[in-house]
């Protein structure tokens, strides 16, 4: 069974920065890309970033390029989202994924692991 955990989140002030963590555990495809989405309150959750298992192609939602930023240790089995310059309307939960087909796909549906979540808060 496979197992994604997030961690790394909290109560940041408009303009921090905060790194979440994702592990993954248990068998897994030889490759396998990730992808971090996120949902605010009220709203869809919505795609953030990906990335397949060299690093090589990655992606980002058009709004949060050059703030946000993606990698991953193969090694560690973790992924990462580095968060900058963050602004109260990041404020989410937000979740890592796994897709075993290495595609680093926008659309939740290529997902087929979850993690629970982890909440991020940007208020002063």
């Amino acid at each position: 069974q496979v197992q994604l955990v997030e961690s790394g989140g909290g109560l940041v002030q408009p303009g921090g920065s905060l790194r979440l963590s994702c592990v993954v555990s248990g068998r897994t495809s030889r490759t396998y890309a990730m992808g971090w989405f996120r949902q605010a309150p009220g709203k869809e959750r919505e795609f953030v970033t990906a990335i397949t298992w060299s690093g090589f192609s990655r992606d980002y939602a058009e709004s949060l390029k050059g703030r946000f930023t993606i990698s991953r240790d193969n090694a560690k089995n973790t992924v990462y989202l580095q968060m900058n310059s963050l602004k109260p309307e990041d404020t989410a939960v937000y979740y890592c994924a796994l897709d075993t087909a290495n595609r680093a796909a926008t659309e939740e549906r290529w997902y087929k692991y979850w993690g629970q979540g982890t909440q991020v808060t940007v208020s002063s």
